[in-house]
């Protein structure tokens, strides 16, 4: 069953298990320069507004019937990122286990391929929460992605049609895979006393703060922007481990400001930040790292992608307003991995 709840969408699987439960939210961020440095993790500036397609269908376009899913607004050239939450089983001491994947324009945003139904490892299509904790953009290698930025569907910036040569589809596409249940309980044996770190605590809640008819023309999809340091961890399970069968599937539909007003009448939240001013007010940025995961490597179809400056520049356009350098002085450094009693190496 899928939910919409306190913008944000729940996964949950009671025929699998009855705490099975994954949470995504979509957060507004910092744009980060897409000047060919790589940046830290931007901060999150709070979830997008989201509504049912259903609860609109006067004013929505005929194709967004047909795939339902929900929407969220986006101003050009906005960015986001994905926040995963899953549910943490209190007498395994351990979060359910969930297989996560997500598209743009039923482009992976992992390895680059169509859309397909199933899950794959060479190339991985997929992620695992609760291990990861975020996505941020495209992989396009080993530790680093290319920032989700919202562009409008046919202007030819985006992954989908670098990638396929179309404008049709925009937007996300989800789909979500539980652990199977007898798996999770050989895998997480049961425990007398739950122990929680920092860290999972940080993971696991719900605060996400850290890290008329419409024709298509006012679609959006997302394109490839400025470059971040970000991990897309190796699932450590099986193939064979996950639930194929009790999959949840939902398509997010992305619109500019102005669309979004004519359908819901309500106003999308004010622009975010650019990166000049928020760093200027030395606000933080975040740094995350898992010593214990394998990160996966990328693939050439998404390492070719042209960013948005990129391709703005062979087009003798500006694309990106306000795309000035800038060097993050308040980092913040999360680390997960540690050994019980092992103490993190300090930096002065």
């Amino acid at each position: 069953m899928i939910e919409l709840e306190r913008d944000a969408l729940t996964f949950s699987f009671p025929e699998v298990h009855p705490q099975a439960t994954l949470r995504i939210e979509f957060q507004r961020t910092l744009r980060i320069p897409d000047d060919d440095r790589t940046y830290p993790l931007p901060p999150g500036l709070g979830a997008f507004p989201m509504r049912h397609v259903d609860d609109h269908a006067a004013n929505v376009p005929s194709k967004w019937l047909q795939r339902g899913g929900v929407m969220l607004p986006m101003y050009q050239s906005e960015a986001m990122w994905l926040n995963f939450s899953a549910s943490t089983i209190q007498d395994r001491g351990e979060s359910y286990p969930f297989a996560i994947k997500v598209a743009t324009g039923k482009q992976c945003a992992v390895s680059g391929e169509a859309w397909r139904d199933d899950l794959r490892r060479k190339p991985q299509n997929y992620m695992i929460a609760p291990q990861q904790p975020w996505l941020d953009g495209y992989v396009v290698e080993k530790g680093l992605i290319r920032q989700f930025v919202a562009m409008p569907l046919g202007a030819g910036y985006s992954a989908e049609e670098q990638i396929t040569g179309k404008a049709e589809h925009g937007g996300l596409q989800l789909a979500v895979y539980p652990m199977k249940r007898d798996i999770f309980e050989r895998r997480f044996p049961k425990v007398s006393e739950v122990k929680r770190s920092r860290g999972s605590a940080f993971l696991e809640g719900d605060d996400a703060g850290i890290h008329c008819c419409l024709s298509a023309e006012f679609d959006m999809a997302l394109a490839p922007g400025g470059r971040m340091r970000q991990e897309i961890f190796d699932d450590p399970f099986e193939l064979d481990d996950w639930n194929l069968d009790a999959g949840g599937r939902c398509f997010v539909h992305l619109c500019n400001s102005m669309v979004w007003q004519s359908i819901t009448g309500t106003v999308p939240p004010h622009p975010a930040p650019t990166a000049k001013s928020y760093t200027a007010a030395g606000l933080p940025w975040f740094d995350y790292y898992d010593d214990s995961g394998t990160a996966v490597e990328g693939t050439s179809v998404l390492g070719n992608l042209k960013s948005i400056t990129q391709m703005s520049s062979e087009k003798g356009d500006v694309a990106l307003p306000e795309n000035e350098t800038v060097t993050p002085g308040n980092l913040v450094v999360y680390r997960k991995g540690l050994k019980q009693g092992q103490v993190r190496e300090s930096v002065f």
